[in-house]
């Protein structure tokens, strides 16, 4: 039988997978002898069994039992006993944070009988009933299931009815009386009683976190940060401890280095006399963690002392939670803390200089995702008066309509519309609306609230705390200090940098990081882009992968290579036929004979020419694959529908000159579906001539690249190649092509041909398509649909939102390369293509090629290049970098 529970003293922070991060690192700082309460972890593993019959699994409850005694021994006190009850918390702890989206049950152990010998315990009748309310409210939210509003009301109108605003305005009387209203909500709302039994509390409590994994909101996190959904949670028990025993206890969240700009120093909040929901909660707002060493010094220097041991352990930025109870300092959590983009760079390179990290584990802190969130706009400087300042929680510039709640959020971002949340404070229910809007905006709460954390986590933008703020959800509108009402639906500026909230759109300007990689900026002048620069030239420096970028004008190409690209990895040609150019391309499909297409394809010819001729001269030195014409020649004519139309108007007027000979055409190249029709290689098969004046154009803008003292190095792609014999054919016509050329210039220009791998049979036969090509290239696009047989453009707006919800994709297939079907195919094909030609070159060219994860696949199968769109180049060559050093560590969870 698995052993299902462990000491907080059997375990440590490698454990992350079967303790859950908070149980992991909770172990990790009992053997480091740091001030933990004593405490034990269920696994994922029982949580796992748990959820897969609905039943506790076997032998869980003696070993919860077994270690429940040795806490009770190691206390002195035995769950919820009469006369100086033990208490504990029951928390969830996943392998990788998901901070509020699962449940918390605290006070565990009280009872109508123990809450008695908690106050004379404690002294204070008021934190007794206090606490023993919390347990009523929160064990009838997460356990029973009792909307939260049946207890909210009840608290306000406790409130109203003694004339006070604030909860710490109730004494013990007062909160006896509103625990006895709690009790009557239970059992009205959920139609028992509230246990009276300790045991019974604690293992409907550990249910209810196991059950807490597959809430909604925990489902929509996951799928978010894209977290396996078959991990499962862990729980926490753990004796309790109080910070809301009088002035001289409190809670706080601390941060040994600022998570929203990586600043050196300690960050935080405290909140005295207030137990740890109070801060994460945001409903009061805090004090900074400075004002702890006023209000209890000896707490405050151990806590530094504490802080400064677990950055050095651990070796990065630590999130740390704790309480003070009276003036005694208690550890409840630590983990990596979660951080912006920026701070993500700041603290990934001064660890390096600082000479704790090296420069490869500083690339590993570091993603893709981050660097492309920095290169996004931001505010300029306006000189506007802000409506409201607060706390800068997430940086970033976010614009759009106000609105006050999660539903409204999602339903307006649906339709299309740039949202901002506004709330008093979020909690986790909030949290598909966090996803959906552009910002956030709070009147309560600091750095370390429920909005500001997932803010960070989720890379939008947030200003919390904004106290002068009088938001009224019900009425759905804000007022400012100074009158100005902001109803919903009005636009307003949300700048997560500088804390602050206009009305109106504010204009943005390009983000230094941005402005770094497109030259227009040095490195030297601030901290941040030293950090970038720094990271991103070692990730050049240690990348296997190259990345070049899809480039179709020479202007993208000029851009690419100044962005870093070293070369160009797709070039597509049907782009140089739109346009002007249309007219001619009509000519060629109505050519009535040899002499009348000659004459068509000689008038593209000069064109196609200086086109190659120009983005050979931007990529000078560098590798330029250019893909023959791909798409189906209908694509270049008009719509049938309308040219059908137009043609039966003329007639039914008796009008002359009908377009009828362009209609009989385009009805002739009409296909039922194009995309696996008359394209790609088959087009140079039925077309020769078209695939002649490509590769025509191509040599001859080489060669006089050549003459002009320049080295271009030549590519010539083949698309949509499903046998080996399509490619030979096509093969041995462009070769006659450009030997042809070769003895008119008197110029003989090296270059390669190759082929796109975007049908399934092409990847598994590539091993007799690589004896005439000499790269592939991998086209991950086509592919994709080809394996799956989705029509992109139809499905992704059609099912497969529900494909995403039921599981069957963790991500989309057109996002991420899909391992197991396409990502299996390139595999074959890179094994038999370099088996038959070990020289073989290999690339990718689709959308995939700029994704982080599907770059780390691309690394393993063995590419030599990943080609993705010129603003992408940065983020590819960061993630190159970090496939080649490998993944972070496993305590690592910044994300």
């Amino acid at each position: 039988m698995p052993k299902y529970v462990y000491d907080f003293a059997e375990g440590n922070r490698s454990m992350a997978d079967l303790l859950g991060g908070k149980g992991a690192n909770l172990a990790e700082m009992t053997v480091m002898g740091l001030p933990v309460p004593p405490g034990f972890t269920i696994t994922t593993e029982a949580c796992r069994a748990y959820l897969a019959t609905g039943t506790a699994p076997e032998g869980l409850a003696a070993e919860v039992g077994e270690h429940l005694h040795a806490l009770e021994r190691a206390m002195g006190r035995k769950l919820g006993q009469v006369d100086e009850p033990l208490l504990v918390a029951v928390r969830s702890g996943a392998r990788f944070s998901m901070p509020g989206m699962m449940d918390t049950v605290l006070d565990i152990g009280l009872t109508d009988d123990s809450v008695a010998g908690l106050a004379a315990w404690s002294g204070d009748e008021r934190l007794a009933w206090d606490s023993y309310r919390r347990l009523v409210q929160m064990f009838g939210t997460t356990v029973l299931g009792v909307d939260a509003e049946h207890f909210a009301g009840a608290l306000r109108e406790a409130k109203r009815a003694k004339g006070v605003t604030g909860d710490l305005d109730l004494d013990a009387a007062d909160l006896r009386e509103l625990t006895a209203t709690f009790k009557d909500v239970v059992r009205e709302h959920a139609g028992r009683e509230f246990p009276q039994d300790p045991r019974e509390q604690l293992d409907m409590a550990i249910a209810s976190v196991f059950e807490s994994w597959r809430t909604e909101r925990a489902r929509v996190y996951r799928h978010a940060e894209h977290i396996p959904e078959d991990l499962g949670t862990a729980v926490n028990v753990c004796a309790m401890v109080f910070g809301n025993l009088g002035d001289d206890s409190g809670t706080g969240v601390a941060f040994t280095r600022d998570p929203a700009t990586g600043a050196p120093g300690v960050y935080g909040d405290y909140l005295p006399n207030a137990q740890g929901e109070d801060v994460v909660a945001g409903i009061r707002n805090t004090l900074p963690l400075h004002r702890l060493a006023e209000l209890q010094p000896r707490a405050h220097e151990q806590l530094m002392e504490v802080m400064a041991i677990l950055e050095g352990h651990y070796r990065d930025l630590c999130d740390i939670e704790f309480t003070i109870e009276r003036r005694r300092l208690w550890m409840l959590q630590t983990r990596v803390g979660k951080r912006t983009a920026a701070a993500a760079f700041r603290i990934a390179d001064a660890l390096r200089e600082e000479g704790v990290i090296d420069a490869d584990e500083a690339l590993r802190r570091v993603t893709g995702a981050q660097l492309a969130q920095l290169m996004f706009p931001r505010f300029g400087d306006t000189g506007r008066t802000p409506l409201a300042t607060g706390v800068a929680a997430s940086p970033g510039a976010a614009v759009g309509e106000a609105v006050f709640d999660s539903a409204t959020a999602v339903r307006r971002a649906e339709a299309g519309a740039a949202v901002v949340l506004v709330r008093r404070e979020t909690n986790p229910d909030d949290l598909d609306g966090l996803i959906h809007a552009r910002g956030v905006l709070t009147s309560r709460g600091g750095k370390t609230s429920h909005a500001a954390v997932v803010a960070r986590g989720l890379g939008r933008t947030c200003v919390c705390g904004a106290e002068s703020l009088t938001i009224d959800v019900e009425a759905r509108r804000f007022t400012t200090a100074d009158g100005t009402v902001v109803s919903e639906g009005d636009v307003i500026s949300v700048d997560g940098t500088a804390g602050a909230v206009y009305l109106g759109e504010l204009p943005v300007v390009p983000s230094p990081v941005a402005d770094y990689f497109e030259g227009r900026r040095p490195a030297d002048g601030d901290d941040l882009l030293r950090a970038v620069d720094r990271i991103i030239t070692h990730a050049d420096r240690r990348h296997r992968l190259e990345v070049r970028a899809n480039a179709d004008t020479p202007e993208d190409a000029g851009r690419a290579r100044g962005l870093g690209a070293t070369g160009i990895g797709l070039c597509r040609t049907e782009h140089m036929f739109l346009g002007e150019r249309r007219v001619l391309v009509e000519r060629l499909v109505l050519a009535s004979g040899d002499a009348a297409r000659a004459e068509a394809l000689a008038a593209l010819l000069p064109l196609q020419r200086a086109d190659f001729t120009r983005i050979f001269e931007e990529m000078d030195g560098l590798p330029v694959t250019i893909r023959l014409l791909d798409p189906p020649l209908h694509e270049f004519l008009p719509d049938r529908v309308e040219l059908t139309a137009r043609v039966a108007v003329a007639k039914a007027l008796g009008e002359t000159g009908a377009p009828e000979d362009l209609l009989r055409a385009v009805d002739r190249l009409h296909e039922q579906n194009p995309m696996l029709g008359t394209r790609g290689v088959r087009l140079g098969l039925l077309i020769p001539e078209l695939y002649d004046l490509q590769v025509r154009a191509i040599v001859e803008a080489a060669a006089a690249r050549v003459r002009a003292g320049g080295t271009p190095h030549v590519e010539i792609m083949i698309p949509l190649v499903g046998d080996a014999r399509e490619l030979e054919v096509v093969a041995a016509r462009a070769r006659r092509t450009a030997a042809d050329v070769a003895r008119e210039s008197g110029v003989d220009v090296p270059y390669r041909i190759g082929t796109m791998i975007e049908l399934p049979r092409a990847a598994v036969t590539a091993g007799r398509i690589a004896r005439t090509a000499e790269f592939f290239s991998f086209g991950t696009n086509d592919l994709t649909q080809t394996v799956w047989g989705f029509s992109r453009d139809d499905v992704e707006g059609s099912f497969f939102p529900v494909y995403l919800d039921e599981g069957v994709f963790e991500v989309s297939p057109f996002e991420t390369i899909d391992r197991e079907g396409v990502g299996r195919l390139i595999g074959i094909a890179v094994r038999e293509g370099r088996a038959a030609r070990p020289d073989l070159a290999l690339g990718v060219c689709g959308e995939h090629g700029g994704d982080p994860a599907s770059i780390r696949f691309f690394h393993e199968v063995g590419l030599d290049y990943v080609s993705c769109s010129p603003f992408r180049v940065p983020v590819a060559r960061l993630e190159a970098g970090r496939a080649a050093v490998g993944e972070a560590g496993a305590d690592t969870d910044n994300r």
